[in-house]
């Protein structure tokens, strides 16, 4: 009886795929059911050889011989993943194994995982591709019932080959050359050496900042207090402050205006390790690391996503997790779950896979038994469905002109008219006593009542006071992962304006 084999990515995921389809004898190195094999891959069993296998000069590092640009690419075995990698090629090549699934990370990694293996084996049989973006046992059945042509994602590996092939050539390469160069070892990275040109170039300016002098003059008739723009001279800010002391200013200008800001969106990777590190001080690895964990364990959906919205068929699903939400997590009250479900749905923004969610199981089972690390990540994800899912936050906010002496001053002050998404934002944030995040823009500076146009306020105090200018602040790991992708757009942007690229998804 023909059977079919199923390569996973790492042993746990290829148990949990196993058990869907009832693959439950044990073997060395796979499990075995009646109609298909399930084996795993140790991550990457292979990888692009060193210089020195291409020539042995290349053992010895010269200037002279670069750069080094291999004609054909040549990929080897890592030796302690040898046996899985023996296993694996055997059990593609046994005469009962009618064709292939594709059970990697649902990926361009995954790709390039199974395409090296499958290449290195000569295996020829027919590839399907189980694609996935949770690991859940309803996603695991019905991906396998309806599983896609692995050509399909050609262009995908291609794109995993085409970054592993840039960062083999600029760090075997640049390494060298500037090793070869300075006379010590200077290690060279696609990635690594603009990022840490970036903190370079942020420590020069910190450690040469000089810090400057700047003054404002404020005016108060003992309830409402105006403040000037700043002010470089302190001598003219004092000749204004005396100018103005204990004479009459006018209100010139009041304007008041209904604002909203809308919820913010579900989480992709870069915007979840931005938050973990601001609230829970994770690194972006140890995020990543910890998502992962949680995606094997049926706990997430699929983490390594760029995108911030879910489709169109998923939204019943949304709406159920957002509801579980009031149960799940402790700082939410019975009807505080967001019910706005549209907001997240958008087809045309998902590459791969949708934004980052919590489980149907995760609701069910809770966070018992989970480590403090992954317990404050789910939170952190539920909450963000129910704020994405919720109401606009509306306010109004005030601007009071005054004038005096023919200088004008102003006031501003906002005042919340709905909470909406927020109340979930400050309970949250109430509930981490960690997070740093100050300035908020919701917070609430209530100017006094009674203030028109063509009031007068006599005997206004005058007083001057001085401020300085600040540093840059060293970068965290979340600021650094938005200058990051801020400077990822600018490249894509000019990128795209000059060749008419896609979007960043495509091109990833």
């Amino acid at each position: 009886m023909a059977k079919f084999l199923v390569i996973a990515e790492k042993p746990s995921v290829a148990q949990s795929l196993a058990k869907n389809l009832s693959a439950y004898q044990r073997k060395d190195g796979y499990l075995e059911g009646n109609s298909c094999i399930v084996s795993w891959c140790l991550g990457h069993l292979a990888e692009y050889v060193p210089p020195e296998i291409y020539d042995e000069k290349y053992a010895k590092w010269q200037f002279e011989d670069l750069p080094i640009i291999p004609e054909v690419w040549k990929v080897q075995v890592s030796e302690d993943k040898k046996k899985q990698f023996d296993v694996i090629c055997s059990l593609m090549n046994r005469a009962d194994v009618a064709y292939l699934v594709n059970g990697c990370d649902a990926g361009r990694e995954g790709e390039l995982i199974f395409k090296r293996v499958y290449d290195l084996a000569g295996c020829q049989k027919p590839v399907k591709r189980l694609w996935i973006s949770s690991m859940e046992d309803e996603a695991i059945q019905k991906g396998f019932q309806s599983l896609n042509d692995g050509r399909d994602y050609a262009g995908l590996c291609n794109a995993a080959v085409c970054r592993a092939q840039a960062d083999w050539l600029i760090g075997m390469n640049a390494t060298r050359a500037y090793t070869t160069r300075y006379f010590k070892r200077l290690v060279v990275g696609r990635v690594q050496t603009p990022t840490l040109a970036m903190l370079t170039e942020r420590k020069e300016k910190i450690e040469h900042f000089k810090k400057e002098a700047y003054y404002k003059v404020s005016l108060s008739d003992g309830k409402l207090a105006v403040i000037s723009e700043n002010i470089q001279s302190e001598t003219e800010a004092e000749e204004l402050r005396k100018l103005c002391d204990g004479t009459e200013a006018v209100v010139t200008r009041v304007k008041r205006e209904q604002k909203k800001i809308s919820p913010p969106k579900l989480y992709d990777l870069t915007s979840l390790q931005r938050e973990a590190n601001r609230f829970f001080g994770y690194t972006a690895q140890k995020t990543l690391d910890m998502l992962q964990e949680l995606y094997e364990e049926k706990m997430v959906t699929y983490p390594r996503t760029d995108s911030q919205y879910v489709t169109e068929d998923m939204k019943e699903t949304v709406k159920m997790l957002a509801k579980g939400m009031t149960d799940f997590l402790p700082f939410l009250e019975s009807g505080q779950t967001g019910g706005n479900i549209d907001r997240v749905v958008n087809n045309a923004k998902i590459s791969d896979h949708h934004a980052i969610l919590p489980t149907k199981e995760t609701i069910e089972k809770g966070m018992g038994g989970l480590s403090s690390g992954k317990k404050n990540l789910l939170m952190l994800i539920g909450q963000q469905l129910v704020q994405a899912t919720g109401e606009d936050y509306l306010y109004e906010q005030t601007e009071i002109s005054v004038q005096c002496k023919e200088h004008e001053f102003t006031a501003k002050g906002k005042l919340p008219v709905q909470l909406g998404f927020k109340e979930t934002e400050e309970a949250f944030r109430k509930y981490c006593v960690k997070d740093k995040k100050s300035d908020e823009p919701d917070n609430k500076e209530k100017l006094p009542e009674g203030y028109e146009e063509g009031r007068t306020l006599a005997s206004v105090k005058a007083e001057k006071s001085t401020h300085y200018t600040s540093p840059p602040k060293m970068f965290t790991e979340d600021t650094l992962l938005a200058a990051m992708e801020t400077a990822g757009n600018k490249e894509f942007d000019s990128e795209t304006e000059k060749k008419g690229l896609g979007t960043p998804a495509t091109r990833a």
